[in-house]
């Protein structure tokens, strides 16, 4: 793969952006309003109600039939009574043929009837509500006394014309975000707020959002704040019932976390309201055959489940989960890894991250440690299942083979840490971070953002690592109990 992939990508994005402004190359059309509103309906069951407002500038070479729309997953978020206007008429979508459904398997096609011409402007209005999800994890969480829609997949995302040249539709200087709650309970989103007005016993946020930034998020319920002054050098912790004993430390520590992760990829949302570890009733571990305590990142923070509380905020399990959690914010939230990277990057790199918070609060002997416990953790899972490489490790197969490959995958970070240099590394993927925001991301790009930072060619470590079984010798008995200590010594 060239080097100059991820420049390359930016530039190309940049030409797409600036053809929709001036005389277009192909069939396209731009969003000049967009509002979101989210709606919390107590129940039982809850009920999350959504609603979506475009209006839209037909500014491409042709007449547009139809847009296709990719809405929420029915299943995973619990999406029922979808209903569709274009200019206040009320449209039927439509299923996509059989094989553009395979590439797109959550859009339904809009008609227009009659065709929508070149500088026609149309309003387009969507909404639906979510009710029982099936998938309690990552995307979605939604109880009785709180809820959470992450950055990713709740809202309609409006579709480019199927032609090469048609850029994305591009989105306004500033779009509103408004959610409904009642008004007792706590709330955090994306964007600037803009307002808060109550009615009877429900309160409506507004937010407005800003082009560069990423999708809304929201997270909401009826919390006590834990401390109640919310001390700036502590994360604050929301949870149902007031926190027993002092969780001063741990908020401390936590924050720390955050600041260390921040200092070694990058700084995120510039209107996030400090660190928050917010409690959640119904979130579930988001791997196939996880149980009990789990954590699950949000921009600016983490949430927790009962289980994972039960553990105490103090305790070594607890805090590991939530910076695991917290490091996602980074490697999910800012960019996207592709299918065939979603364990050694969605859960190695925040596995790598704990590697780099160690050393900051202890040093290389902290470092070290670190990594001779995810060697154990190796070791451990490759005796209940047989190793299968990095790059062929699905999020569907066995839990015992992913902590493997979950484990394998922290420390192939770290050994091009020991070979490279901690800076090159960091920086690599600081820049891969900021340069691929919102963008997928593979093994190929991410090997070439390494590349540049380390100026080196690094095919075999990636191929020896991702693609073959095993943890090569020289790694191992660097890390091995007993080495001698100068091997602590990166490089050596």
């Amino acid at each position: 793969m060239p080097k100059s992939l991820i420049l390359l990508s930016a530039l190309s994005s940049a030409i797409l952006f600036s053809s929709s402004c001036s005389a277009p190359l192909a069939p396209g059309y731009r969003i000049l309003k967009e509002s979101r509103e989210v709606k919390f309906v107590p129940g039982p069951p809850p009920e999350l109600q959504v609603n979506a407002t475009f209006q839209l500038e037909n500014l491409g070479t042709a007449a547009l039939k139809f847009i296709d729309v990719a809405f929420p997953d029915e299943k995973r978020f619990g999406r029922q009574n979808l209903r569709i206007q274009l200019d206040g008429r009320e449209v039927e979508p439509q299923k996509l043929s059989n094989d553009l459904q395979f590439s797109q398997p959550l859009a339904l096609r809009i008609p227009f009837d009659p065709p929508w011409e070149q500088k026609q402007k149309r309003a387009l209005a969507i909404e639906y509500s979510f009710r029982s999800p099936q998938d309690s994890g990552r995307r979605i969480t939604l109880g009785e006394t709180d809820f959470h829609l992450s950055a990713l997949g709740w809202f309609p995302a409006l579709q480019p014309p199927k032609h090469f040249m048609s850029p994305s539709p591009s989105r306004p200087d500033k779009a509103v975000v408004k959610v409904e709650v009642p008004s007792n309970f706590e709330l955090l989103s994306r964007g600037k707020l803009a307002g808060r007005k109550q009615s009877g016993g429900t309160s409506e946020y507004k937010f407005l959002l800003r082009t560069e930034d990423l999708a809304p998020f929201v997270v909401a319920g009826r919390y006590v704040e834990n401390p109640p002054d919310g001390q700036s050098d502590s994360a604050v912790f929301w949870t149902f019932q007031p926190l027993s004993g002092d969780a001063a430390p741990a908020g401390q520590q936590l924050a720390a976390a955050w600041q260390t992760l921040q200092n070694a990829f990058g700084p995120l949302d510039r209107d996030t309201r400090g660190l928050h570890i917010v409690e959640s009733s119904s979130l579930r571990g988001h791997l196939a055959g996880e149980e009990g305590a789990a954590a699950a990142a949000f921009p600016g923070g983490a949430l927790v489940n009962p289980a994972a509380l039960a553990l105490g905020v103090s305790s070594e399990a607890f805090l590991e989960k939530v910076t695991h959690a917290l490091a996602h914010n980074w490697f999910t939230g800012q960019i996207y890894p592709s299918e065939n990277a979603a364990l050694g990057m969605t859960e190695g790199l925040p596995e790598y991250a704990s590697i780099v918070i160690d050393e900051a609060r202890g040093g290389a002997a902290a470092r070290r440690r670190r990594i001779q416990e995810f060697l154990r953790r190796y070791d451990d899972a490759s005796k209940l299942a047989v190793e299968k490489p990095i790059s062929l490790t699905a999020v569907t197969d066995p839990l015992e083979q992913r902590r493997i490959a979950m484990a394998k995958a922290a420390l192939f970070y770290a050994a091009l840490e020991d070979s490279y240099g901690e800076a090159a590394i960091r920086t690599g993927l600081k820049n891969l971070v900021a340069l691929m925001r919102r963008q997928e991301v593979g093994y190929d790009v991410l090997r070439s953002a390494l590349e540049q930072s380390t100026g080196k060619n690094l095919a075999e470590p990636f191929r020896t690592w991702l693609y073959r079984k095993g943890i090569p010798k020289d790694f191992f008995d660097r890390y091995a109990p007993g080495a001698d200590a100068q091997k602590m010594e990166k490089g050596n």
